[in-house]
C-alpha cells in the first residue's frame, strides 16, 4: 500500500486549483461539495468554470500560480497541462509541507483523489493508486445502485444521536450492540422510510430497554477451502458482528480482513504432529467468551459440520445455555471438485458419495472397506496424505481394483493449488513424487473419463514406471515410459 487512505477536514479551508480546462473542472466539482474556500488560478477558464466564477462559487485569478501562491493553502490541485510549471509546483508544495495531486502525474502527486460515493455524510472512497481507474469506476457504480440514495439520512440522524445514547450508555461494547440494533432494525426503515417520528419512538423503546445485561453468543463459521470469494454473505456479517475470532489453522488469513479491526483474535489451530491447541480449550474459550457478553465467531475451514469437531463445542455451549448459529460453509471435497472439474456423482453409474476421514485418534477408521472398494464406490478422505499407504492397503485387499481412478487435489482454491490423477495402485508413490504435504482431499472412485470428460491440463498425471526385464543382466530396472508430474 503506498497511499494510506485517510479523510482531511477541510471545512473552511483554502483549496488551490490551478488550470482552467476539464481536468480542472472535475476537481472543482468535487471540492464543491464541500465548504472549502477554492482559488482556481489560470489565464483562460472553460464555459463552466466561467459561470461558476459568475456565480461567486471560487475565486478567479487570471494567471498561473507561482510557488509562493501556495503559502496558507491547505490542498492544492494542478491541471494546467505544463509539466514544467507542476514539477515546480510540487516541489514547492513539498517544500511547505502541503498536499499537491497533479492530475494524471503519481510521480508528482502525495495524495491521489478516489472514486467517491456521495451519500452525505456517509462517503465511500475508492482508489487504485492511480494504476486501474476504470475498476474505481466499477466498484462505485456497483455501490451507488446498493446504498439507497437517501442512505446518507441514517448517518445524519445517527449524528444527533450520539451524545443522547452515550450519556444513557456508558460501556463502549453494549454501546456498539446498541447501535447495531438501531442500525440493522426497525429505526433504519422507518429513516429510509422518511418517517421521523416512527424513528424516535423505536429510540425510545431501544434506550428504555438499554440497561439490559449483555448476552453472548457464538456463531460457529464456515469458512470454505481458502478462496476468500467462497464465504458466505451470513458468514461475512457475523464476522463484521464480532467482539471475539476464535480461529482454526486452515482459515485464510485473509477471510480475517472482513473482521472489525478491534476484534480480538485467538488462533487456535491443531498442527499435524505438532502444537495443539485442545478441544477442551477451545470449548471453554468458547463459553467463557460468550458468558462475559460478547459475540463470538468460532472461524473454521470448510464446514463446521463436517469434520470440524462441531458437535463437541454444540454440547459444550449448550451446557452452559448459551446461543449459538452454525453457518454453514462450502467444505473441502465439494469446492476441490468444482475446481478442477470433477463430477462427484453420475446418472447410472455413481449414485452414492461418502465423505471419510483418514485420521482419528486411534489412527485410520476402521470402516466398510469391502464396499468402499465396490466398483460403484466413490468417496472423498479429508486428512488422508498420511494414512494413504494403508488407506491403499485396505482398499485392495477389500477387492478394490488397482487401476481405480483417484484424483489429489492440495491446497485447494488456493493460489498454491495442485491436482494430481493417478491410481490407487500408484497412490503412495504419486503423494511422494509430488510431495503432497497437505492439506489435501483425495478422491477415490472419480475420474472425468466416465463423465465423458477430458482431465483438464492443470491436472497432473502420475503413472509409476513400468517395470522391464533387463536383456543383459536379467534384473529389474525401473524404466520411466512418460512425462510425470
Amino acid at each position: 500500500m503506498k497511499y494510506f487512505p485517510v479523510f482531511t477536514r477541510i471545512d473552511a479551508a483554502d483549496v488551490l486549483v490551478a488550470g482552467g480546462g476539464e481536468a480542472a473542472l472535475q476537481k472543482v466539482r468535487l471540492l464543491l461539495k464541500t465548504t472549502a474556500r477554492i482559488t482556481l488560478m489560470a489565464p483562460n477558464l472553460n464555459q463552466e468554470l466561467r459561470a461558476l466564477v459568475a456565480k461567486g462559487a471560487l475565486r478567479h485569478v487570471p494567471r498561473l500560480p507561482e510557488p509562493a501562491d501556495l503559502e496558507r493553502q491547505s490542498l492544492v490541485y494542478a491541471a494546467t497541462g505544463d509539466r514544467a510549471l507542476e514539477e515546480s509546483l510540487f516541489a514547492a508544495a513539498r517544500a511547505r509541507g502541503i498536499p499537491i495531486n497533479v492530475v494524471d502525474a503519481p510521480d508528482l502527486s502525495t495524495f491521489l483523489t478516489p472514486a467517491i460515493v456521495d451519500r452525505d455524510p456517509i462517503v465511500v472512497a475508492i482508489g487504485t493508486e492511480g494504476t486501474a481507474p476504470v475498476l474505481a469506476r466499477e466498484i462505485k457504480s456497483r455501490l451507488e445502485s446498493w446504498l439507497p440514495a437517501n442512505f446518507g439520512a441514517l448517518g445524519r440522524h445517527a449524528s444527533r444521536l450520539r451524545r443522547r445514547i452515550a450519556q444513557r450508555i456508558r460501556d463502549p461494547q453494549a454501546r456498539r450492540r446498541f447501535w447495531e440494533r438501531l442500525l440493522n432494525g426497525p429505526f433504519r426503515r422507518a429513516v429510509l422510510m422518511g418517517a421521523s417520528a416512527e424513528a424516535e419512538r423505536v429510540v425510545s423503546r431501544e434506550l428504555a430497554g438499554a440497561a439490559r445485561s449483555l448476552s453472548g453468543r457464538v456463531a460457529l463459521i464456515g469458512c470454505g477451502p481458502g478462496d476468500p470469494d467462497l464465504l458466505t454473505l451470513k458468514a461475512v456479517q457475523r464476522l463484521q458482528e464480532a467482539d471475539v475470532l476464535i480461529v482454526d489453522r486452515l482459515v485464510n488469513p485473509q477471510i480475517l480482513e472482513y473482521a472489525r479491526r478491534d476484534a480480538r483474535r485467538i488462533f487456535v489451530g491443531k498442527t499435524p504432529r505438532g502444537p495443539a491447541t485442545s478441544q477442551a480449550e477451545i470449548n471453554r474459550l468458547l463459553v467463557a467468551e460468550a458468558a462475559a457478553g460478547h459475540v463470538v465467531a468460532r472461524l473454521k475451514g470448510g464446514d463446521p459440520l463436517i469434520f470440524g469437531r462441531a458437535a463437541e463445542e454444540l454440547a459444550a455451549l449448550a451446557a452452559a445455555h448459551i446461543p449459538v448459529e452454525i453457518v454453514p460453509g462450502i467444505t473441502a471435497a465439494h469446492a476441490c471438485a468444482a475446481r478442477i472439474g470433477l463430477p462427484l456423482t453420475l446418472r447410472e453409474r455413481v449414485r452414492q458419495f461418502s465423505l471419510l476421514t483418514g485420521s482419528s485418534a486411534e489412527g485410520l477408521p476402521d470402516f466398510d472397506w469391502r464396499a468402499l472398494a465396490a466398483t460403484d464406490a466413490a468417496f472423498a478422505v479429508y486428512m488422508g496424505v498420511g494414512s494413504a499407504p494403508l488407506l491403499r492397503e485396505r482398499l485392495l485387499a477389500a477387492g478394490a481394483r488397482a487401476d481405480t481412478p483417484v484424483v489429489i487435489v492440495e491446497n485447494g482454491t488456493q493460489s498454491n493449488e495442485r491436482a494430481i490423477a493417478t491410481s490407487l495402485h500408484d497412490l503412495s508413490q504419486a503423494l511422494d513424487a509430488g510431495e503432497i504435504g497437505g492439506p489435501a482431499v483425495i478422491f477415490v472412485g472419480l475420474d472425468w473419463a466416465a463423465a465423458g470428460l477430458v482431465r483438464p491440463a492443470s491436472v497432473a498425471l502420475y503413472r509409476r514406471p513400468p517395470v522391464r526385464q533387463s536383456e543383459r543382466y536379467g534384473d529389474a530396472i525401473s524404466i520411466s515410459t512418460e512425462a510425470i508430474l
